[in-house]
């Protein structure tokens, strides 16, 4: 999302939106030249599979699970980012990430997944992965739990968002006119988000410049 690429800005730090669209960020991530940055960074909201996880709680990752391919992230990168984020207001716990090209709305999707022994699900850690990987550049996750275990994503989230990440007023509306029902839950998804957007603001001031990766280089590609 657009919010998530503004939180995640700042000096040392190059960000690259997609508009939570798997194939755009690899189209995107194709025309981008890996020589420019010393590390890659997957910041930003993921859906909670760990029953244990609130909204705001932060996941950092061990590994990115992706189609049964398990992509390791850089050990340095995550003890750092534990450390700056320890003693916050949410916790930060080390984690597995599982990427996926499609939103995983349904608390009985997310309930198979947690039993393959991953912590949290988005959309665009795995083809991070993919790339700095490809191009042998250290890599990490930052998550923050926007949709917790039980919650049930309302249908309008599918097609939410325009291709530049930001909320796309009238086919929510559109979508609540097909269908009312879906008002209650977009209530409750609507809360856990701006606890997780809050959360995400005070976790990027606790990172600090460069994510607190200063000794990496002097520039970060961020995929939010």
């Amino acid at each position: 999302m657009a919010i998530e690429a503004w939180i995640a800005s700042g000096p040392g730090v190059e960000t690259l939106c997609s508009g939570s669209d798997p194939d755009r960020l690899r189209m995107l991530l194709a025309d981008t030249d890996p020589t420019r940055y010393r590390a890659v960074v997957s910041f930003g909201l993921a859906g909670g599979l760990d029953p244990a996880l609130r909204a705001g709680d932060i996941v950092v990752a061990q590994d990115v699970n992706s189609g049964g391919r398990i992509s390791p992230a850089d050990g340095l990168m995550a003890e750092a980012f534990l450390s700056r984020l320890e003693g916050g207001r949410r916790i930060a716990v080390p984690g597995r990430i599982v990427g996926s090209d499609a939103i995983v709305a349904d608390p009985a999707a997310k309930a198979a997944l947690y039993r393959t022994g991953v912590t949290a699900v988005d959309m665009e850690s795995h083809v991070a992965a993919d790339w700095a990987a490809q191009h042998h550049l250290p890599f990490g996750v930052i998550r923050v739990i926007c949709d917790p275990a039980e919650r049930a994503l309302p249908k309008l989230v599918d097609g939410a968002l325009g291709n530049q990440g930001r909320i796309d007023l009238p086919a929510i509306v559109g979508s609540l006119a097909r269908d009312p029902s879906q008002i209650s839950s977009l209530l409750g998804t609507g809360r856990d988000f701006a606890a997780a957007v809050a959360s995400l603001r005070r976790c990027r001031r606790l990172l600090g410049l460069s994510f607190g990766l200063a000794d990496f280089g002097e520039l970060l590609l961020d995929v939010p």
